[in-house]
């Protein structure tokens, strides 16, 4: 029990950092449909984070490599704190936008620098099981945030959630204080400048791995595939569910609530079985019935059968993505791992705001169970491309490939 202590130390930080976020979000929400009563308004606010991702990862990713890790995790989550702090006292909705784009370059260079701390951290053999319980505190904080954020602001404003957010990251940034420093190694790079030869460089770095190591690339571009499309899928959940299913509020609350309690149900099998779960099954058959919820929830006529289509969502996303995140963490040298993520997640983000955009006037354009099971249908395939390129890779035991001849 005694290796787990720091993990399950970190595993409270991200818990934390993760129900602040959800009541951040909502708040921010609040504020800016009060200012402006416009959808529009907020569909800019959750476009802000992709375009952040692909301002801020271009570079960050040099950064986080040649950084102390832990020290940068606490920095960001004080910045941000900071800044979330302020949004009460600023005098008008343009500062407010400018100050959330800054917060979520924050977030999107905070992502890839607690993978790295975490794979440092992290012995091997305990990484699945980690991924796990972290889809498993993730999945409590959607639920936990949201009503949390109710009781505040039934005790004071939307301004009072804010607040307590930068709170909670303040406390994140005490727990990862109190974590060990896992950066001892790090000496040689430390008087490096930080130029754009260097990033220049990086990117020939990252390029050359890729092409020595395609399959890792495959998988992790397969991986970046599934966040793509479950964001544009994602994006006409509501206006489906209220649209078409005419779904009254409170059962779309009821509705969010099963797609949370499958990936709690989903997280602890995933904790309870992770020596007897294959990364190659996590990965190829994850994805699959992850791609099947979808096309269950878009073909459905009311309540109950959208209820299974995203109970199904959330029971099986959670074996995919710890199935990616497990095999990303084993088979990406540690040294690198800043580079690499940042520089994918920057392709990520792109294909993010143009499928969602073009889901989304497809959407308008015509209706939206059409479009949402046209998409679902070309996740499937995704799906089976997955598997079939986790099979071939398990064929050559790239899966059994001993993760600290590349991690160190």
């Amino acid at each position: 029990m005694s290796r787990w202590k720091y993990p399950v130390l970190l595993l409270g930080g991200i818990g934390i950092s993760n129900v602040g976020g959800w009541v951040y979000l909502i708040a921010l929400n609040l504020i800016i449909l009060n200012e402006t009563g416009s959808p529009l308004a907020i569909a800019l606010l959750y476009i802000l984070g992709p375009i952040a991702t692909i301002g801020s990862n271009a570079w960050a990713g040099s950064l986080i490599d040649r950084v102390n890790t832990r020290r940068l995790m606490m920095g960001l989550d004080v910045f941000r704190a900071l800044c979330i702090a302020l949004i009460p006292f600023l005098p008008s909705l343009i500062y407010v936008y400018i100050l959330a784009f800054i917060i979520n370059m924050g977030s999107a260079i905070f992502q890839p620098t607690s993978m790295v701390y975490m794979t440092k951290l992290i012995p091997v053999k305990d990484r699945q099981r980690f991924n796990a319980l972290r889809s498993f505190i993730n999945s409590c904080g959607s639920i936990i945030g949201p009503a949390v954020a109710g009781v505040l602001f039934w005790l004071g404003t939307p301004y009072t959630a804010i607040h307590v957010n930068a709170v909670a990251l303040f406390i994140s940034a005490l727990i990862i204080m109190m974590l060990p420093n896992v950066d001892s190694r790090l000496k040689e790079t430390e008087g490096q400048r930080f130029t754009w030869g260097m990033i220049k460089n990086d990117f020939r770095v990252v390029l050359k791995f890729s092409k020595d190591y395609t399959y890792v690339a495959k998988i992790y571009l397969l991986f970046s595939g599934t966040t793509i499309f479950m964001t544009a899928l994602d994006s006409l959940e509501a206006a489906f569910a209220k649209g078409v299913l005419s779904i009254s509020d409170t059962n779309y609350g009821f509705l969010l609530s099963v797609f949370g309690a499958g990936i709690i149900i989903g997280s602890i099998i995933n904790s309870a079985f992770s020596k007897q779960l294959a990364v190659n099954l996590l990965i190829g058959f994850g994805t699959i019935s992850t791609a099947i919820g979808y096309i269950v929830l878009y073909s459905s006529n009311g309540f109950f059968s959208a209820a299974i289509g995203v109970f199904l969502i959330g029971f099986t996303v959670t074996f995919a993505n710890t199935g990616y995140l497990t095999f990303y963490q084993n088979h990406v040298p540690v040294s690198m791992m800043g580079r690499f993520g940042s520089i994918f997640s920057v392709i990520e983000a792109g294909f993010i705001i143009a499928l969602t955009v073009l889901i989304g006037v497809a959407a308008e354009l015509t209706s939206i169970r059409p479009v949402g099971l046209i998409g679902s249908f070309a996740y499937f395939l995704l799906g089976i491309m997955a598997l079939k390129a986790v099979t071939a890779v398990k064929r050559k035991n790239y899966f059994k490939k001993d993760a600290a001849s590349l991690n160190g």
